[in-house]
C-alpha cells in the first residue's frame, strides 16, 4: 500500500525519496470492516487516509435518521473530512467503509510539519485541492441542472464498475432520487 501511495503521489508532483520516507513515516496500516466508520459526525478529525483497497462513502444523516450520501472513494484516493480538520471543529459528516478496506491513515498534526518543509507538498496540496474544488463545482451543477437520467450516466462514467460494489439505495441516495426512480432508470 505504501508503495501505491507514492506511485500515486508521483503521478501528480515529483516527490524526492528522501521526502516519500517522510510522508510514509506518518502513516499507520489500518483495516476497516465493512460498516465501520473513519469519521463520525461530531467527531474532530486529526487524520486523513489514502485507500489502499476497499471503498468508502461520505454521508450525512439528518435529524430524522434519514442519509445522504455525499460521495464515493474507491481505491487511490485519500478520505478525510477536510474542511472539519483544518478548523479543528466536528465533523458533520460520516466516512464509512462499504468493504473490508485498508488504508494507509496519516497524522494531520504531521502532515503540517510535513508541508512546512519540501516544496512539493505544497504543490501536491494545491494540485488535490484544485482537483477536489473542480470535483465539487460539478457535482453541483451536475445536482442543480440535469436530470436524473444524465447524472446516473455520469455516475457510471465516473465510477466506472461501482455499480456492482455498492447498495443500490446508496447510488439513489448520492443520485438525489429514490430508489423507485433509480430502478426504473436501470431498466431503459
Amino acid at each position: 500500500m505504501e508503495n501505491m501511495l507514492i506511485q500515486y503521489i508521483r503521478s501528480i508532483v515529483t516527490v524526492p525519496p528522501a521526502e516519500a520516507e517522510k510522508l510514509l513515516d506518518l502513516g499507520k496500516a489500518v483495516s476497516v470492516r465493512k460498516g465501520d466508520y473513519f469519521i463520525h459526525e461530531g467527531q474532530i478529525p486529526r487524520k486523513f487516509a489514502f485507500v489502499g483497497k476497499g471503498l468508502f462513502r461520505y454521508l450525512y444523516v439528518d435529524g430524522e435518521g434519514r442519509e445522504y450520501t455525499k460521495n464515493f472513494m474507491p481505491e487511490q484516493h485519500f478520505i478525510a473530512a477536510y474542511s472539519s480538520m483544518i478548523a479543528r471543529q466536528p465533523s458533520r459528516m460520516f466516512i464509512e467503509a462499504l468493504e473490508d478496506s485498508d488504508i494507509l491513515e496519516l497524522d494531520y498534526a504531521g502532515w503540517l510539519q510535513l508541508l512546512q518543509g519540501h516544496a512539493c507538498w505544497s504543490r501536491l496540496l494545491i494540485r488535490m485541492l484544485e482537483h477536489a474544488f473542480s470535483v465539487k463545482e460539478n457535482r453541483e451543477r451536475d445536482l442543480l441542472l440535469l436530470d436524473a437520467g444524465k447524472r446516473y450516466d455520469l455516475f457510471r462514467a465516473e465510477f466506472p464498475g461501482l455499480e456492482k460494489r455498492v447498495a443500490q439505495h446508496l447510488i439513489a441516495s448520492y443520485l438525489g432520487i429514490s430508489p423507485v426512480s433509480l430502478s426504473r432508470l436501470r431498466k431503459k
